[in-house]
């Protein structure tokens, strides 16, 4: 998918409704980083964000549902986005990836305090693992949607290191003190697909062209090979 086309098709932000959910968020996740997740209330919560009670219930199922709010309202701008035809479907969930990704060094500052609670809260660290299969999940079934006879290990595959280095990636964000840009996760996914052998000629490295002859004993195993490989391809 060329840059263009990524734009257009990409969800949009948050506008409205949502930007009104986003400062209830904040404001929960702020007293939670505060006070303590149990030592607050929703009576708190709706305070300080400036709703009714009833409100937050009616946007919110409860305090949890607070902290993992974006990733609801993600997910379902995914599934829209994923939904409409691409003519790249292993672009289209690296783009979804890339949306998600912007999403939260929008505001990173959210984005670890919503790490410190997680962290902090072992029923909330549960949820989280849960809430990233989802976004595994949702790649795995668009993917063998859309390519047909494809090699179900390559679709689960290919979504869980996607997903994996999304996290990973999202981790040096939150963690570090020094902002991550977009571009180091697009430059990460773009050799997930070459390794995976779906990333298009136009935007491969002109150096991935050469010829490379390696010899390897037969009885070593795939993923050494495959590790030295790198380690050569590398130098």
């Amino acid at each position: 998918m060329s840059d263009t086309a990524a734009a257009s098709a990409a969800p949009h932000p948050m506008t409205g409704a949502g930007a009104a959910r986003a400062a209830v968020v904040a404001a929960a996740l702020e007293l939670f980083a505060e006070q303590g997740f149990d030592q607050t209330s929703v009576e708190q919560i709706a305070q300080a964000a400036g709703v009714s009670r009833s409100t937050f219930f009616r946007q919110f199922g409860g305090k949890d549902d607070v902290v993992f709010a974006d990733h609801e309202v993600l997910l379902e701008r995914l599934r829209e986005f994923l939904a409409q035809p691409h003519r790249d479907p292993w672009a289209a969930v690296c783009e979804a990836s890339l949306f998600v990704y912007g999403h939260f060094a929008a505001d990173p500052e959210l984005a670890r305090r919503r790490y410190t609670v997680v962290r902090g809260v072992p029923a909330l660290r549960d949820r989280e693992i849960v809430t990233v299969f989802r976004y595994e999940r949702l790649f795995d079934e668009y993917l063998r949607a859309s390519l047909p006879g494809l090699d179900p290990l390559d679709a689960v595959g290919f979504s869980a290191l996607v997903t994996a280095i999304h996290n990973h990636v999202l981790r040096r964000l939150i963690r570090g003190p020094k902002k991550v840009p977009v571009s180091v996760l697009k430059v990460a996914l773009d050799d997930a697909r070459r390794r995976f052998g779906v990333l298009p000629d136009g935007d491969a490295d002109p150096a991935a062209d050469q010829v490379v002859v390696a010899v390897f004993p037969r009885a070593m195993p795939t993923a050494e090979l495959a590790r030295r490989l790198r380690a050569q391809l590398d130098d």
